[in-house]
This record gives C-alpha cells, sequence and structure tokens, in this order.
C-alpha cells in the first residue's frame, strides 16, 4: 500500500506499540512523518520477547517519523495521564488513538485463576476506556480525529464464549468501548472504530504463546498496518462505528494480492482463521472446538478403528529415548474424550520415559484435552498443537510452554508412527 502522506505531522498515541502489530501501525504512520507516543511497558529488555519503547522509537525516526516513548501501564491512571499531558507537551495535541494493548488466556472457567481474569480486563476493557477518556479532550480540538480499537466484532455465537468466556469478556469490552463511543462523540467528529484480523496474525508473543511454527498458516502484522493507515486515513465523518476486518478494508482499498501478507506464501489459501468471526459452516465446521455450538453440526461419523490410541501409545513408547526425554522435561496428562475415551500420560522427565494409559506417575507438567480424532490427528502430524489449542479443539491446563513443545517432539515423530 502506498503513502499518500495524510498522516504527516498528525500525532498518534498507541499502546502497547513497543512490538508486534502496534509497532507496525506506528512504522506506517512514520513514514507519512507522523508523530507518534509508543505507549507501552517494556522500557527495558523482555527475556523473552524483543523489542522496547526505545528500540522502536529508533525504528520510527529512521523511516521519518517522530517518537515519544512513554513507559505506560495502562492499568496505571496516573501513567496514562502523564503520558497523555507528555504527547501534548511534545506535539502540540493528539489527532489519534490506537488502543491495541492487549492481555490473552485462552482458558475455560475453571482453570481461569481469578489474577489472570482481572488482567485481561484491567489492560483490555479498563485500559481501552481510560486511554480513550484522557485522550477525548484533545481528540476534540483535532479536525482529524480517529479512536482505532484492535478488537472484535461483537460476533454473540456461543462457541466463542465456551472455550474461553473470560478472554472473551475482556475482548469484547473493547468493542462495546466502539459501539458506545461513536455514538457518543459523533457529534464531535471523533471516529471510533474497531480492527480485526481475518485470519492469525504472526507476533512474537503469538510465537511464545503457540510455539516457533507458528508462523506457517498466518499473515504478518504488516496486513493490520496497512489496513489501519487505510482507516486512519480517512475523514472522520465517513467512516466511524464501524467493526471492520483487515482484508476487507484492503479490498475496497483496491488492493487484492493478501499472498503478500502470508509468513508462508505457500500457505496462503489455507490460514488459520482468527478468532471471533462469521465463517461458512463448513469452516466452522473444520475448525469447531469440540462441545462447541460448530462442533454440534458434524454429521455423526463412522465408528472408528478400535484401539488407534493405544496403538499410537505403544508406537511412541518404542521410539522413547533419554535424548528425547533430555529435551522435553515434562510430564504429560491426556484427556482423551469421544470414541476412544480415557486417560494417558507420557513421562519424558525422568529415565528414558514412559507412556501408558492411566494417569501419569508423577504430577502432570500439563493436562491435554481433546477429542480421540483430534488427538491422532496430532500425533501423526495432520493437525498441529498450536491450530487445535487456537481453535479449541485442544484444552490445556498447566505450564503452556512445555505443552507446546509437544510440537516440536511430534515433528520428529511423525515420519516414524
Amino acid at each position: 500500500m502506498i503513502n499518500t502522506g495524510k498522516l504527516a505531522g498528525r500525532t498518534l498515541f498507541i499502546t502497547g506499540a513497543s512490538r508486534g502489530i502496534g509497532k507496525a501501525i506506528a512504522l506506517r504512520a512514520a513514514q507519512d512523518g507522523a508523530n507518534v507516543v509508543i505507549a507501552a511497558k517494556t522500557a527495558d529488555p523482555h527475556p523473552k520477547l524483543p523489542g522496547t519503547i526505545y528500540t522502536a522509537a529508533k525504528e520510527i525516526e529512521a523511516v521519518g517519523g517522530k517518537a515519544l516513548p512513554c513507559v505506560v501501564d495502562v492499568r496505571d491512571e496516573g501513567a496514562v495521564r502523564s503520558a497523555v499531558q507528555n504527547a501534548v507537551a511534545k506535539f502540540g495535541g493528539i489527532d489519534i488513538v490506537v488502543n491495541n494493548a492487549s492481555a490473552i488466556s485462552l482458558t475455560p472457567t475453571e482453570q481461569t485463576d481469578m489474577k489472570r481474569y482481572d488482567l485481561m480486563h484491567q489492560i483490555n476493557t479498563r485500559g481501552t476506556f481510560l486511554v480513550s477518556k484522557e485522550c477525548i479532550p484533545y481528540l476534540r480540538k483535532s479536525n482529524h480525529a480517529h479512536i482505532l480499537n484492535i478488537s472484535p466484532p461483537l460476533n454473540m455465537a456461543p462457541h466463542w464464549f465456551s472455550n474461553h468466556v473470560a478472554y472473551t469478556m475482556a475482548k469484547y469490552g473493547m468493542s462495546m468501548c466502539v459501539l458506545g463511543m461513536a455514538k457518543e462523540l459523533e457529534s464531535a467528529n471523533i471516529a471510533v472504530n474497531a480492527l480485526w484480523p481475518r485470519t492469525a496474525i504472526h507476533t512474537a508473543a503469538m510465537e511464545m504463546l503457540t510455539g516457533k511454527e507458528s508462523d506457517q498458516f498466518s499473515r504478518n502484522p504488516e496486513i493490520m498496518a496497512d489496513a489501519a493507515y487505510a482507516i486512519l486515513s480517512k475523514e472522520p465523518r465517513s467512516v466511524t462505528g464501524k467493526f471492520l476486518i483487515d482484508d476487507e478494508v484492503l479490498k475496497a482499498e483496491g488492493i487484492t494480492d493478501m499472498k503478500q501478507y502470508a509468513c508462508v506464501p505457500e500457505n496462503a489459501d489455507k490460514l488459520m482463521p482468527d478468532f471471533f468471526l462469521d465463517v461458512e459452516p463448513e469452516k466452522l465446521v473444520e475448525f469447531a472446538a469440540e462441545g462447541s455450538h460448530a462442533a454440534s453440526l458434524k454429521k455423526p461419523a463412522a465408528a472408528a478403528a478400535g484401539g488407534k490410541i493405544e496403538g499410537l501409545f505403544l508406537k511412541i513408547e518404542s521410539l522413547l529415548s533419554e535424548e528425547i526425554v533430555r529435551k522435553t522435561g515434562a510430564v504429560y496428562e491426556f484427556k482423551v474424550k469421544g470414541e476412544e475415551a480415557g486417560t494417558w500420560f507420557a513421562d519424558l522427565k525422568n529415565g528414558t520415559g514412559k507412556v501408558g494409559k492411566g494417569n501419569p506417575p508423577a504430577t502432570a507438567d500439563a493436562v491435554l484435552t481433546m477429542d480421540s480424532k483430534h488427538f491422532f490427528d496430532m500425533f501423526t502430524g495432520k493437525l498441529k498443537p498450536a491450530n487445535a489449542f487456537m481453535t479449541g479443539k485442544l484444552k490445556i491446563s498447566g505450564d503452556l510452554q512445555k505443552a507446546m513443545k509437544l510440537e516440536k517432539l511430534m515433528g520428529g515423530l511423525k515420519s516414524k508412527l
């Protein structure tokens, strides 16, 4: 997408802009010569995630923008207010707010501790409301005022709630801000919209959450940056109160080649759909979580060949080695549902390893729950654990990082199974 210069001299206040989608949007605006306030927590290097507010500032200035890095935890009212005041003092005002900061935990009710629940609601919903509230007095003075929340359409399909209701509530809170503020601020000519990706977006945070191969079926953050740029370049009166999808925005701008945004171009036609979207029934069923409304649309499956799971574990046991145990270092419990329901374990922490039916001999580091069909597909390489987790087919409690080590293990075993 070609820069038009429409954001030259405009001031953007972007939360969570030290990396990922937030930074990509910042860099896109900076190419016009925009001023960017990087409101994020990372002042010192993170042990697992690249980038700080200061490294982001250097990148922004390198492409022609002006940057103001601000250490901001959006849960802290004082920190938000101070950053807004510093932005106004340096750049003379604020024209655009991008509420990008977000927290995620894809856990069902019983596995969601209240500390994590509070974190998601304080960052996603409260943080979005607070940042918008503090910036509105300055947006009223701008002749090009926008608020853009990186949040989904308010899709009330039950399966988007049943697998991770706490996260859905927190994320939908951001979208409800769009619904309310768009009408509230209409007379002030302040546009308020939401932008959400069609597919999974590969970022460092996503990689940490789902594993190093999460890019295989994802798009890069630039598609969100280009879509945000298109929205934020428009006259505020022309677009407000909308729940927009990245590729639809770009198609409306005449950009039809979405392959350029795929991390792996050969997978451009088989990307993982993002959450909260309406898809065709067949696609919905394909990516449905077991027990969801979508799963109930499935046609009854033919009886599976008896003992597939048992045979699978016998094969895995024959392939175990001290090297696999050393590289994995975790005990897993598998709660298999469906036609071959049962509990299985894999001790990949002690000795040369051990697998079998029943409870694990030691406390499990991670408990994985899924239907027997998906379980077999996952271990034979037809379904990636990260994809299964993101689409709700696989539920995980315990240590998520250790659970995701299974992806590498399965990659090494699938040719032998």
